[in-house]
């Protein structure tokens, strides 16, 4: 996978999908503002990164019956105090840990009759793993003789 342009990260990134799914796994950007629009679609975001600089991480969404998944660090503290609910919804944290203290995740904006999955460690190793860009990423790298970094983007290639 190919390193990102650190002169990227001053420009939010934006990421539409509308009636579709999108994937950004691995190491795939430097920013760390995000403007996520969604209407009716899937979206997976890894924010494991260790090309992604220190501080705080914002994702500014606007969802409408539409699901993001955030694959972040174990010890991520989500913050969601600014993100307006209309209708159902909610943000699911899989084995949050409450004594975290690592990077602040700040959801802002509003969500529709959406939700917000966040999972961590372990889980968040398998939801990169078990997509077609892990096996397409396996297969490229077992050929130059490395090892997968999909699944954890911080292991060394």
């Amino acid at each position: 996978m190919n390193t990102p342009n650190h002169a990227e990260s001053a420009i939010p990134v934006q990421i539409h999908a509308d009636h579709a799914m999108e994937k950004r796994l691995g190491n795939w950007t430097t920013a760390r503002a995000f403007q996520i629009r969604a209407r009716h679609a899937q979206i997976v975001i890894d924010l494991r990164s260790p090309h992604i600089p220190g501080g705080d991480i914002e994702l500014d969404l606007d969802l409408n019956r539409s699901t993001v998944k955030l694959l972040v660090a174990e010890d991520a503290i989500i913050d969601q105090r600014r993100l307006t609910w209309i209708g159902r919804g909610k943000v699911k944290q899989t084995f949050h840990n409450p004594a975290a203290a690592g990077r602040i995740i700040r959801l802002t904006g509003q969500v529709c009759h959406g939700e917000i999955r966040v999972h961590s460690g372990g889980i968040a190793q398998l939801s990169a793993t078990a997509s077609r860009q892990y096996l397409t990423d396996a297969r490229r790298v077992h050929a130059d003789g490395r090892t997968p970094t999909l699944a954890d983007p911080a292991r060394p290639a």
